[in-house]
């Protein structure tokens, strides 16, 4: 059998608090390929999931050498996913910190509490429930299929081919100089995705994949 090469080797996660978020992503985790080391004070989640992950433990996160005894600080990848305890979110997050964890992914439950993450060190904070709010309210109130907002107001959005770009290339549209979106994809009923360029010619019923400022996409999907 082929030895495994180092750029071969699952990642390892150790995630910490197996509420609907954490446990949810601990799962996917697993399915992706990763070693998961879950983490929880509440026995009952802890065996409700450990079938589903590679290791979990009932354990007290604020605790540094129970932290120590489970081999955390050798973990490169960490998400503190506790969210109906402020004070060992962040007492849990801080203590990861400390171990000098490269990557640390934090849940917050409110800006404010996301704003402490990022103080203590947490080098990516998620609001699981306000994102999934924002994303929805676009859906709801505007002309997209979907919507990813990512940092510094920017976007990508899915959305179908607006009458004032359609039976013309790309070029001429001036999509980008007109509204200050990129067309990146392009996807005909019935086929799959596919990259667009200056020459595609857009169609009815096509639908698009858009990026550039939030503002600009939300513009541009209004058209249709």
């Amino acid at each position: 059998m082929a030895r495994q090469t180092h750029s071969s080797r699952p990642s390892r996660v150790v995630v910490i608090g197996l509420g609907r978020f954490g446990g949810s992503l601990a799962v996917e985790l697993v399915e992706r390929g990763s070693e998961v080391l879950a983490l929880d004070n509440r026995p009952h989640l802890v065996q409700q999931f450990s079938d589903a992950v590679t290791h979990a433990a009932v354990a007290d996160t604020t605790d540094p050498e129970v932290l120590r005894q489970l081999d955390v600080p050798d973990f490169r990848r960490a998400v503190v996913a506790i969210g109906d305890d402020l004070e060992a979110s962040i007492l849990t997050t801080s203590l990861l910190v400390d171990f000098e964890i490269p990557h640390i992914w934090a849940k917050a439950v409110s800006r404010q509490h996301g704003r402490i993450l990022e103080r203590v060190g947490a080098h990516r904070v998620v609001l699981p429930e306000h994102d999934m709010g924002e994303r929805v309210a676009h859906l709801v109130t505007g002309r997209m299929l979907d919507y990813i907002q990512f940092e510094d107001d920017y976007a990508i959005v899915k959305t179908r081919a607006p009458a004032a770009a359609v039976e013309r290339p790309l070029s001429e549209t001036k999509v980008r100089s007109k509204y200050g979106v990129t067309v990146v994809g392009i996807k005909r009923p019935g086929e799959g995705f596919t990259y667009a360029t200056q020459e595609t010619v857009l169609h009815h019923g096509d639908i698009l994949i858009v990026s550039g400022r939030s503002r600009d996409v939300e513009r541009f999907a209004d058209l249709t």
